[in-house]
């Protein structure tokens, strides 16, 4: 029997690399499927495409290697769609193969026809059709070049009778990786060098970009004696070991993040594309370091701005620059990150009659899980209580929906980093609303049988969408959920599970769920008044405050607006 060009292209993705295929089969995949049956490559049978797209961006960040998906003509293919926005802007490198129907229906609105180059343009890095058997092996491989070499989404369309047609002989066209050095020249360097010499009170910023970085921004810091700024997204590559670090600014960053930033004059920018320019100094000169060209002063006026990998930049950087003896600076900073830590420990604890802060159960969970543990959390306070109450140590990892700020992504990024490394503890936190979004995704967790714990922030609202509405002065609209109990849903479905409402039973409950063998539910009935304090208030936002309040003792919740004051304040 003659190869098929299905095969072709499964063994083309094979050889650059691909280990899992996130999906759902159908009509114009199954020769596809037929193909990776009998490849090396594992097809993760995914009870929804989005978040099959999570799934394979999650294992793609995590092992820094190509990862698939893939899905039927139309509709199949185009339940990717918002999972693939996060994966492009995560700078993930996915391929999707999406099958097409049969070429010689194309272009007369067939049935479930799809022009998936329009669809995909906003969020790939490639996006191309494989027109003929000839540009089979072709078309794979610039495709997998792409996603891998520009870190993104590539897309591969498939129709179906190209899939199901003979191979033909081709060229050998391969996959090539490679690490290239990319750095500034020495003229760009000596230039910075030059600037940071003349600052007096720096401070770095650090972000994703740091990533293998970290000991070269630790060193630099000591040498500069600057306090470490981080994003959030650099949390796990800049927080720990680093006797320089200030924590994070922006909206849930700290007061030392903040201030460090604002108050120096001179900042340095490394691998942080950070989109808020109320969070950037007036008066400070900044430097700034990233490996996309695109990035560079695209936030705020930068006065240097130059396109290097953080690593390599801050190698050839380091012999430029003198170790420095005053540490006034750096010292104010470290010492109010040390009190801001201070009071944050000192916040989660249980509530007021029994109650579960949100930030209690995590710092539970953080005290509990492994110190190797894989942490992913849904966009809302779940991501926000990671952020502030999960430790780095240099070998856990952290993942939400940063840049693109979607719900739903924490059980598909789950189940990707799970089947990318089997023997590691996967901890999984769901709001409610995203975790019932993509609800049928859990029961993959069962049927794939990767162990993931699954803790749901049970507040019975879109609980961050109702502090920005009360810090617009509005009273909440359309943001409460009529939840069932999520701890009989998951028994249901086969995992263990388990719901906790009392502050007393939660570190015991806390400590079963971590120690169950297999797929794991423990649903938290968290506290639903509680706050997410920003590093620094605006007036515009204790006026917005102020008059959500009035309104709704106006409208007769004085007792919720007490309540809320209590748990947060009193």
């Amino acid at each position: 029997m003659s190869k098929k060009v299905a095969q072709v292209v499964v063994e083309t993705l094979q050889s650059a690399g691909v280990k899992h295929c996130y999906g759902i089969v159908g009509d114009t995949l199954n020769t596809f499927a037929t193909s990776l049956s009998r490849s090396d490559i594992k097809f993760v049978h995914m009870r929804h495409e989005e978040a099959g797209a999570y799934a394979a961006q999650a294992e793609a960040l995590l092992m820094d290697r190509l990862t698939a998906c893939a899905g039927s003509c139309g509709p199949g293919s185009l339940h990717f769609i918002n999972g693939l926005y996060e994966a492009n802007r995560n700078r993930a490198p996915v391929i999707l193969i999406a099958s097409q129907v049969v070429r010689r229906e194309l272009g007369f609105n067939f049935i479930q026809e799809v022009k998936f180059e329009d669809v995909y343009q906003g969020c790939s890095v490639f996006c191309e059709m494989i027109l003929t058997p000839e540009q089979a092996l072709r078309k794979t491989v610039m495709a997998c070049q792409a996603a891998i070499s520009k870190r993104g989404v590539a897309v591969l369309i498939l129709p179906v009778d190209i899939a199901d047609s003979d191979a033909v002989s081709e060229p050998p066209f391969s996959i090539h990786v490679n690490k290239p050095v990319i750095r500034p020249s020495d003229e760009d360097l000596d230039r910075i060098a030059a600037m940071l010499e003349e600052g007096t009170n720096i401070t770095i910023y650090a972000g994703s970009g740091c990533v293998n970085a970290h000991d070269e921004v630790v060193e630099l810091a000591k040498r500069l004696k600057a306090p470490v700024a981080h994003t959030s997204r650099g949390k796990d590559q800049i927080e720990y070991d680093n006797p320089n670090n200030v924590g994070m600014t922006g909206v849930i960053g700290t007061e030392s993040g903040y201030h460090a930033i604002l108050n120096c004059d001179t900042l340095l920018l490394l691998g942080t594309d950070f989109a808020w320019r109320q969070f950037y100094p007036d008066h400070a000169k900044i430097i700034q370091v990233d490996i996309d060209s695109t990035h560079v002063g695209r936030r705020h006026p930068v006065n240097i701005g130059v396109v290097g990998n953080i690593k390599d930049t801050l190698q050839a950087l380091l012999p430029r620059v003198a170790q420095r003896e005053d540490a006034a600076f750096l010292n104010t900073y470290v010492e109010r990150h040390k009190k801001a830590l201070k009071a944050q420990s000192e916040r989660a604890t249980p509530g007021h009659r029994g109650k579960i802060p949100g930030q209690y159960l995590t710092s539970i969970i953080n005290r509990l899980a492994n110190q190797d543990a894989l942490f992913t959390a849904d966009d809302g306070t779940p991501l926000v209580w990671m952020l502030r109450m999960v430790e780095a140590n240099g070998k856990r990892r952290m993942f939400g929906s940063l840049l693109h700020g979607t719900m739903a992504t924490s059980i598909g990024n789950a189940i990707g980093l799970q089947s990318a490394q089997p023997g590691r503890q996967v901890i999984a936190l769901a709001g409610d609303g995203g975790f019932s979004m993509l609800l049928g995704d859990v029961i993959t967790t069962v049927q794939e049988k990767l162990p993931i714990k699954i803790a749901v922030y049970d507040n019975g609202k879109l609980g961050f969408v109702e502090l920005e509405q009360k810090g617009e002065g509005l009273l909440p609209v359309y943001t409460n959920l009529d939840n069932p109990d999520f701890g009989k849903v998951a028994e249901a479905m086969g995992l263990w599970g388990r719901t906790v409402s009392k502050a007393e039973e939660l570190e015991g409950a806390v400590a079963e769920w971590l120690g169950q063998p297999g797929p794991a539910l423990l649903n938290v009935k968290v506290e639903p008044l509680e706050l997410v304090m920003p590093p620094h208030t605006a007036v515009e936002n204790v006026y917005g405050m102020a008059m959500y309040s009035i309104k709704a003792v106006m409208h007769g919740k004085a007792g919720e607006v007490f309540e809320m004051m209590s748990d947060n304040f009193l």
